[in-house]
């Protein structure tokens, strides 16, 4: 089975399927190769706590993690980042469960499918609380009523990829068939905006910055999923139960982290600018800064890590729906908000 994921993934990023990644994820995450990004600067005063911490792509939903490190927010509370890009949902969620992360941030089903699995999985904390994706193009006006997607050719990320999963259901909901009236076209993730550029699509579902940079060179947003789909668990911190009954003290101090990052964000968009410019010091500035307005403008990144519950069922109707998942954990037992409520009791 292992030599057939590795086949499907080389010929077709689109092939892989959500239960045989987690079938296949175990085994293989030890051999991973993901990309560093950053690490935390080693605070003088005391000796931190290393947390090795998989992020599914490197992209600008994720401000707030950026504006934690480069603002001191995880060293102040003793945590040694060292961060990752994995390449996608399923390998960061793959990162824990084989070991070479402790966290990972990306499509909190992937910890759900495991749990109806049979695996483990827990969430404790949401980071992207808005579906952070816009439709952009260079040749359409905008779009009000998905059935206007009819006709069209888009682009995203492969299946199982977030962006594929809210594209299709969106078609489906509006009675349109992928494949028929409507084609969906996967690209490795991150390269959508450069395929619909290159003439390959109609409309490109991605993210910022990649969105700011495209309409940099003329390209317009014409649909905006973030107020389509309302409240969305876009993006959580899973983590294994082993590792919060080991260290329930490192857990806590990442989600506390998190929550006083996310509200930093919001309260100095000057400071995320900084910090994101430094995170994508290829981009021009003011490119990075209309993106950061985006984000704060459509409350993307989330403003607390508290995991809400209109947020996980919005999640969970749209992965059912697609058949990606079953539904049968409850909201109680996949989602762990003990630690993010310490953490907004304690930062009051």
């Amino acid at each position: 089975m292992i030599d057939r994921f590795h086949q499907s993934l080389a010929a077709d990023h689109s092939s892989l399927s959500r239960r045989h990644f987690l079938k296949t994820s175990a085994a293989l995450a030890s051999g991973l190769a993901i990309t560093p990004i950053a690490g935390s600067r080693l605070a003088a005063a005391a000796p931190l706590k290393e947390v090795r911490f998989s992020e599914a792509v490197h992209n600008l939903g994720y401000i707030n993690l950026y504006v934690g490190m480069h603002g001191g927010v995880f060293e102040k509370n003793g945590l040694d980042m060292k961060v990752s890009a994995a390449g996608g949902d399923t390998q960061t969620f793959a990162a824990v469960l084989g070991g070479s992360a402790d966290f990972a941030i990306g499509d909190a089903t992937m910890a759900q499918i495991s749990r109806e699995n049979g695996g483990p999985g827990v969430v404790v904390g949401t980071v992207v609380q808005r579906a952070h994706y816009f439709g952009v193009s260079k040749t359409l006006k905008p779009i009000t009523d998905p059935k206007d997607f009819k006709g069209l050719k888009i682009v995203t990320s492969p299946e199982p990829n977030t962006n594929y999963s809210v594209a299709k259901r969106l078609l489906e909901k509006a009675g349109l068939k992928v494949g028929v009236d409507a084609t969906i076209v996967p690209v490795n993730p991150g390269t959508e905006i450069a395929a619909m550029l290159a003439g390959q699509a109609d409309i490109a579902i991605a993210y910022q910055p990649s969105v700011a940079a495209a309409e940099a060179q003329g390209a317009k947003v014409v649909f905006d999923f973030s107020s389509y789909i309302g409240p969305f668990c876009n993006t959580g911190i899973m983590v294994l139960p082993t590792t919060i009954q080991k260290d329930p003290e490192m857990v806590q101090a990442l989600v506390t982290s998190f929550e006083e990052a996310s509200r930093k964000t919001y309260a100095d968009p000057a400071f995320a600018k900084q910090v994101a410019r430094k995170e994508f010091p290829d981009l021009p500035g003011e490119v990075v800064d209309k993106a950061i307005d985006a984000e704060l403008k459509y409350l993307i990144p989330a403003q607390s890590v508290v995991t809400k519950q209109d947020q996980w069922k919005n999640l969970m109707d749209m992965q059912v729906y697609l058949g990606n998942a079953k539904g049968t954990i409850s909201f109680d037992q996949i989602i762990d908000n003990s630690f993010a409520e310490k953490a907004v009791a304690s930062l009051k």
